[in-house]
């Protein structure tokens, strides 16, 4: 306990990670208690040299965090005036981190229990874990300290060599290097591809009762037919015009499908990018504010959601229950399942918390939705619906299928349709689209008619490019990283200017590369990706109490420090040439460069840093502003998204600004103007601005007038000072 006289303190003290966190949990506990904010690390190691004793045994030096001394003497003075200290930082390795920097900061006795964990910020949730406070866990405290200076010896040892031997401002990171390597390698894929020709043909056929339906070649002699070529197809059709069509078998069956298990952090992020368009970071900082708490009208400040940072599909019983209960209520008994639904824990999975859902299941979105922004909303409406349709009964199909035979080739026809809406009742799937147009009734032995045959040709396509949702699931598959990191390892890797978003896709550029093929070479079992994994595997082990830490630095060490000499003498210097931009600097005459800077690409004097002269690229992109008829130009925000403004912009003072780029084409229905939109397998349509028209998806933010912290749009002060996310439907 805090070294004071306790015989005048009345107060116990609560510190807590975050602002947001500590309102709502001050409004829970009432008087008897204060509640603090540490507002996230108080101590870390310096950023000015590598902060480890390496001959010490990796022994950590820690400082105070620049900015935090009179936070940290503030939170001293409140416990030496408190009968009691909790310390309630997040309940994960790094929560627990936080919190035996500020137990050795402000004197808490070993002994005691002062460690307690929320994992919903809600009033019983609060109260039941004061009452279960318990001691530190020095084992979840190791593994954060094993993963912090393992990722300090790679970055602090590896980023001067990138420097030295390419240049300045580079870094490598021990987990973001190997997630560069994949998109690198999937690039690789694509560029050595070859298309394959093949071709497909249907056979529009008609019944004894005039009923239409098509049917798809599958098979010849009873084997798998596969055409490879026109000559091929040309040969068949000519075939099939000729046979005649004998139905041989009718299938008819009920097929059911199980909803998904309730998100964990990295199937929030990927279905948050599928559905709302959300990058990592953006979804991460919406369920924050969700999980620390919100007002919600008369019921005040709550925690919305459980705990973001989880890799668990478990639900606590109460939870499933209320679920249930609500279920019968909303949709009735049959949506119901007797017992609840149970989802398996993965082996790789830490179980530490339950799955993401809503702290209660009676907050339904639309009773919150007055209360919430835009995308809390639809972020808190799709973990809602997700979670409920976990605890509901199979949806139900009937399919029909139909084996028909022309000689010796065999077609198939088949249609399925709903029989048991289920859990699709609250929460529909989107990667399967299973309704057909119904089969009309056929019989076995039955001759049918051939009333037209299509041949279609096709190519076989590369391997799609990432995006955030699909490397956010090859980095959990591959156990690289953990939740809380996959936001992070985007952002860094953008930001470093190793990859690029086009349509929602990761490109690798030429820098990341370049960076990639130096580190695998010389680090390459560093770089690995079972290596990565078995690191990640070490990490909990040191969490569960089975590995000393400090050994398992020295096994990655050792041979680390070994690479790094051979990499110091053998590498020659880099040069990553810089494009010309064709034409001379106005004020010295020296050659113009395209460089690349922290916000995209720019031009600068190749006489740098004698003559400084630089300007901003604006590229066209062909379109005129549909406001002033002024050329649009492509830009990059300072956290890397492109978006598009009329070169009128700053001189004339036009207002057009758009995050989705224009096609220079108006909507046929209400005449606004279009807008490309990138699908998460890259294909791009175009969609009508505004969302009010029936060419436009519904969730296409368009308006930008000034970058934040998120990538949520716009933001505005309103009359009390607090800031809201708003997004205007459309360009004034």
């Amino acid at each position: 306990m805090a070294k004071t006289n306790h015989a005048a303190a009345k107060t116990t003290l609560v510190i807590v990670e975050s602002a947001a966190k500590a309102k709502t949990l001050g409004k829970f506990l009432g008087r008897s208690y204060k509640v603090k904010a540490s507002v996230g690390h108080i101590k870390d190691l310096p950023k000015s040299k590598l902060g480890i004793d390496i001959e010490n045994h990796f022994e950590p030096q820690y400082i105070t965090i620049r900015g935090k001394g009179e936070l940290l003497k503030e939170l001293k003075s409140e416990a030496a005036k408190a009968k009691r200290v909790l310390l309630a930082t997040d309940p994960d390795r790094e929560g627990e981190a936080i919190a035996w920097h500020l137990k050795n900061a402000i004197n808490i006795e070993d002994e005691g229990k002062y460690r307690v964990e929320f994992h919903e910020i809600t009033k019983d949730a609060v109260l039941k874990a004061i009452k279960t406070a318990r001691p530190l866990d020095m084992d979840l405290v190791n593994a954060q300290q094993a993963r912090r200076v393992l990722d300090r010896l790679v970055g602090y040892k590896l980023s001067p060599l990138l420097w030295a031997k390419i240049h300045k401002g580079l870094s490598a990171g021990r987990v973001q290097t190997v997630a560069l390597r994949i998109i690198c390698e999937r690039e690789r894929e694509i560029e050595a591809f070859v298309p394959k020709e093949y071709w497909t043909i249907d056979a529009e056929l008609m019944n004894v009762k005039k009923e239409n339906f098509w049917a798809r070649l599958t098979t010849y002699q009873k084997k798998k037919l596969e055409i490879g070529n026109a000559e091929q197809k040309d040969r068949i059709l000519k075939e099939l015009s000729e046979a005649s069509y004998t139905v041989v078998k009718v299938d008819e069956k009920e097929r059911m499908r199980k909803a998904n298990p309730p998100f964990t952090t990295s199937t929030m992020q990927q279905e948050a990018s599928r559905r709302l368009n959300f990058f990592a970071r953006r979804t991460m900082k919406v369920a924050q504010e969700l999980y620390e708490g919100l007002n919600v009208g008369k019921e005040g400040a709550v925690g919305l959601i459980t705990y973001l940072r989880t890799d668990s599909q478990r639900v606590s019983p109460v939870a499933q229950e209320e679920a249930l209960n609500y279920i019968r209520t909303a949709y009735g008994a049959s949506f119901a399942p007797k017992t609840p639904n149970q989802y398996k824990i993965g082996k790789a999975s830490q179980d530490a918390h339950e799955a993401i859902r809503p702290t209660s299941v009676e907050r339904t979105p639309e009773s919150l939705k007055p209360y919430l922004t835009r995308d809390q909303y639809r972020l808190y409406k799709l973990i809602w619906e997700r979670f409920v349709a976990s605890q509901m009964t199979p949806a139900v199909y009937h399919i029909t299928t139909a084996e028909i035979a022309a000689g010796e080739y065999g077609l198939r026809a088949s249609s399925s349709s709903v029989y048991f809406p289920g859990y699709q009742k609250v929460y529909a799937d989107q990667e399967e689209n299973i309704d057909k147009k119904p089969l009309p009734e056929l019989k076995p032995g039955e001759t049918v008619s051939l009333k037209k045959l299509e041949g279609e040709q096709h190519f076989t396509q590369p391997p799609a490019r990432y995006t955030d949702a699909s490397l956010v699931k090859a980095l959990e598959e591959q156990s690289i990283g953990r939740p809380s990191t996959y936001a992070p390892i985007v952002e860094t890797i953008l930001k470093r200017g190793y990859v690029e978003r086009q349509n929602r896709q990761f490109v690798p550029t030429d820098l990341g590369f370049t960076v990639v093929e130096l580190l695998i070479k010389y680090f390459g079992n560093v770089f690995e990706v079972d290596f990565t994994a078995e690191m990640e595997e070490n990490l909990d082990k040191i969490a569960r109490g089975e590995r000393e830490w400090k050994a398992v630095l020295e096994e990655f060490y050792t041979p680390f420090s070994k690479d790094l000499e051979q990499a110091e003498t053998f590498i020659d210097k880099i040069e990553v040439k810089d494009e010309e931009a064709g034409r001379d600097c106005p004020e010295c005459g020296k050659p113009l460069l395209i460089k690349n800077g922290r916000f995209g690409k720019f031009i600068a004097c190749s006489g740098f840093p004698t003559c400084r002269y630089t300007e901003s690229i604006d590229v066209e992109i062909g379109v005129a502003c549909p406001l002033c008829g002024a050329p649009i130009l492509e830009k990059k925000s300072q956290r890397g998204r492109k978006y598009y403004v009329c070169k009128n912009h700053q001189k004339e003072g036009c207002s057009f600004l758009t995050w989705n780029k224009p096609t220079g084409e108006r909507c046929p229905i209400c005449g606004d103007f279009m807008v490309e939109k990138a699908s998460k397998d890259g294909t791009v349509t175009s969609v009508c601005q505004n969302r009010q028209c029936g060419k436009n998806p519904g969730d296409l933010p368009v308006r930008l007038v000034k970058e934040t912290g998120s990538d949520s749009g716009v933001r505005k002060k309103t009359n009390r000072g607090r800031k809201k996310a708003v997004e205007s439907n459309a360009v004034q």
